[in-house]
């Protein structure tokens, strides 16, 4: 069993972090996008361009993803349908989405749509850190271990 990363790729700050940590265990990588984005020549890294539109590439790597795979996102819906077909969701900041994470992680992103729908300005998310990036690097690689342990194949 082959465990394939997708990667939303259109505002991922951790391209290149996935792509190392993939070429380690030797997995295949999609980087999926409604734009053209570089990827390093690579049998293994493919690039897939989608349609614009609102949730394109979420349906497409939703569609393809199986028990066992990793998505790198930051969207709360497509890791909550990563997680129904069992496979692995991770925001790029290092956070695990889990079964028993996603149902606060989708309460809470409607509270705020919510909130900035009534014109209060919520701030946005703090900027993006180093020590998300080491923290990123960190749990794809556990969740890739532990994954490999689970089928045997490591």
């Amino acid at each position: 069993m082959t465990i394939t990363v997708y990667i939303d790729a259109d505002a991922c700050p951790v391209k290149d972090e996935t792509y190392k940590v993939a070429a380690r265990y030797g997995l295949p990588v999609f980087v999926v996008s409604n734009s053209f984005i570089q990827i390093p020549k690579s049998p293994q890294i493919s690039r897939m361009i989608v349609d614009a539109g609102p949730d394109i590439a979420d349906d497409w790597i939703a569609e393809k993803v199986v028990a066992g795979d990793v998505v790198v996102t930051n969207d709360i819906p497509l890791a909550g349908r990563v997680l129904e077909k069992d496979g692995h969701a991770l925001a790029p900041n290092g956070r695990a989405f889990t079964k028993d994470s996603i149902g606060a992680a989708l309460a809470q992103r409607a509270l705020m749509e919510h909130i900035r729908s009534t014109g209060e300005i919520t701030g946005g998310p703090p900027p993006f850190s180093g020590s998300d990036r080491s923290q990123f690097l960190q749990t794809l690689d556990q969740i890739i271990v532990r994954q490999k342990r689970r089928a045997g194949s490591g």
